[in-house]
């Protein structure tokens, strides 16, 4: 073709040089406008070569023009073309697509085409037509990736299903050859269960459904789940269609919550909730149920709106209540274990689904609080005596005290008033101490009869809850069920003996204990308190005592039967400061009363004598006046 080629341009350059001679010579023969210089083969052309060249007229050379393009493929790049294979080697296979000259393609492109051999067509994309090299660049691979593409475009728009082959694991899921392309398989969308283990699928050949592509960057994600669910939701349409409430179903326990466990029954799930599985009270519904466990169950309810399915387990057996053994009544022994404590009581558990309850007033014969949340413990069993029994209401009462004779039968007898016990502290209040000598009989010491000397903000601040205390009965009161007790009357009262060691202005030795507005509590001796109000803790330099100091304090007052005494420190050196002014006083008096004497002593004297002149005076003034007449 290229020695044709050349044949057709020697020719062309041929014609072209006779018609330039001719020029030539016209351009002679005219008239001269200018002067031309001609030099050595001007009129050759070099691109002619006169070897083994045809000459061609100009009608045949336009002829041969149009057979020559017409042996060669118009194409573009970016086309797909088909392609025919002319030879193998051990990398490449050589294609010819009628263009000018072949393309090369990697034998990796052609893996899946077993046999492939000469002669053979094959499907390709023209990547360029000449490279930097002046190679056809061809490529299978992008010939397949485009025709896949459109593929998956299709199928996208009719939902079709398609096969692929997981080639691959990534992060987050698998790669799927899909008519020769990649595409992404989520792992959310491998299975309607959550797959943890991704590396089974690789190698295997699934059906996928397109659920998403993007056609600028040409990617597109596959799922198998969908397909899953498009199974599930078939046959879950089928199973509500058919659906009654009280229908028995078998399923498989799929997953277990707090609140229940879920079923599968057959491409629908059903909840089986945790008050529905046993009669009895259970915490956790895998102390019944266990994973992929068959079970036969019943429908209790449906909704088709929002596909939910409620089951029940313990409806398939008869209610414990409708069962009771024929014996059971009011007064019989049964044993239970206890399921469930309120504040007013426990729940024993006679047997699963029947219950009954024991209230606080009924746990003990003693008639002090009793807390059952500190009495009972989960679990624990206990016999009791039937009291109340209600099989329409399914209700039952119990007693555990009952099963005892009460204490208080006799009480007069072995807790007699003024006898002498040791008890053990069981609950402290406010106002008092609650004691037990014995299950069922115990009272009270209240607050002020702990101790002769002492005041206490609270019981806490002399004995504990769990600690032996010495009691004695001070009365007894059978109807309600009430012991008052005592401690401090142990001992005789030593508030007697007191009154004279602490006297009304004996001063004592003490330690300020505690301290507020109001005033401050002082420790004295024998275990005494004292209280010093607020404006009698003044110091003669005008502070105060402090807490923790100790300090000379005066006794104010004692009160015998208040158990009270009242200090002041303020009135020591208030006394002392009063004594001075006193005997300033008494002494001032005492000058007073001498320089009185010794003024109207002399005021005596003075008043004698001047009486004496006066005398003497009117005497001569007398003499004068009688001088004066005589004259």
């Amino acid at each position: 073709m290229q020695i044709f080629r050349k044949q057709l341009n020697a020719d062309a350059q041929d014609s072209t040089g006779a018609e330039a001679t001719d020029t030539v010579t016209a351009t002679t023969n005219a008239p001269e406008a200018a002067p031309v210089v001609e030099t050595a083969h001007d009129d050759f052309d070099w691109s002619i070569d006169k070897r083994n060249v045809s000459h061609y007229a100009e009608a045949e050379r336009v002829k041969y023009d149009k057979v020559y393009d017409g042996t060669f493929v118009q194409i573009q790049d970016g086309e797909i073309i088909n392609g025919i294979v002319v030879a193998l080697t051990k990398t490449d296979v050589v294609i010819n697509i009628g263009f000018k000259s072949d393309g090369l393609i990697s034998s990796n492109e052609f893996r899946d085409l077993q046999g492939l051999k000469i002669g053979d067509e094959v499907e390709v994309m023209v990547v360029e037509k000449e490279d930097r090299q002046g190679n056809l660049h061809l490529s299978r691979k992008s010939a397949r990736i485009f025709r896949a593409w459109e593929r998956i475009m299709e199928v996208h728009k009719t939902g079709e299903v398609v096969t692929g082959t997981v080639t691959s694991k990534t992060k987050g899921g698998l790669i799927v050859d899909v008519f020769g392309m990649e595409t992404f398989l989520p792992g959310s969308q491998i299975d309607v269960k959550p797959v943890t283990d991704y590396d089974q699928f690789v190698g295997k050949t699934m059906e996928f459904k397109v659920v998403k592509i993007n056609e600028t960057i040409k990617n597109a994600v596959v799922s198998h789940k969908a397909l899953i669910e498009s199974d599930i939701e078939a046959q879950r349409a089928e199973i509500m269609s058919k659906l009654e409430k009280g229908q028995v179903l078998e399923g498989v326990v799929k997953n277990i919550t707090d609140f229940g466990a879920f079923m599968d029954l057959g491409g629908l799930d059903g909840l089986l909730y945790i008050t529905d599985i046993s009669w009895g009270r259970i915490s956790h519904p895998s102390e019944v149920v266990k994973m992929d466990q068959k079970l036969q169950v019943v429908v209790l309810d449906f909704d088709d709106d929002k596909k939910r399915i409620s089951l029940g387990l313990k409806q398939l057996t008869p209610h414990p209540w409708d069962v009771l053994p024929e014996g059971l009544s009011e007064g019989s022994v049964v044993k239970g274990k206890v399921v469930n404590i309120e504040d007013y009581g426990a729940f024993l558990e006679i047997q699963p689904g029947v219950e009954g309850l024991v209230h606080v007033s009924e746990i003990t014969w003693a008639n002090t609080p009793i807390n059952a949340k500190e009495f009972f413990k989960l679990q624990d069993e206990y016999e009791a005596k039937v009291v109340t029994l209600d099989k329409d209401a399914r209700k039952m009462s119990l007693s555990i005290k009952q099963m005892s004779q009460d204490p208080w039968s006799s009480i007069e007898t072995k807790f007699p008033e003024n006898s002498k016990h040791k008890g053990l502290v069981k609950n402290i209040t406010p106002y008092g101490v609650f004691v037990e000598m014995e299950p069922g009989i115990g009272g009270m010491i209240h607050i002020s009869d702990l101790s002769w000397l002492k005041r206490f903000n609270h019981p806490s601040d002399y004995t504990k809850v769990g600690e032996a205390i010495d009691i004695i009965i001070l009365s007894i009161d059978k109807e309600n069920r009430k012991l008052q007790l005592g401690h401090k009357q142990l001992e005789e009262d030593p508030w007697n003996a007191l009154e004279e060691t602490f006297a009304i202005g004996s001063v004592h030795e003490g330690t300020v204990t505690r301290k507020d507005d109001k005033g401050a509590l002082v420790q004295l001796q024998y275990g005494l308190e004292g209280f010093v109000p607020n404006r009698h803790m003044n110091k003669e330099d005008g502070t105060q005592v402090k807490a923790d100091d100790t300090a000379q304090f005066m006794v104010i007052e004692f009160d015998r039967n208040e158990k009270r005494i009242v200090l002041s420190h303020a009135r020591l050196w208030e006394q002392v400061i009063a004594e001075e002014k006193e005997v300033a006083k008494k002494e001032a008096k005492a000058e007073s009363d001498n320089t009185k004497k010794a003024v109207k002593a002399v005021q005596s004297k003075v008043e004698k004598s001047t009486l004496g002149d006066l005398s003497a005076l009117a005497d001569i003034k007398a003499k004068l006046q009688e001088g004066e007449g005589g004259n």
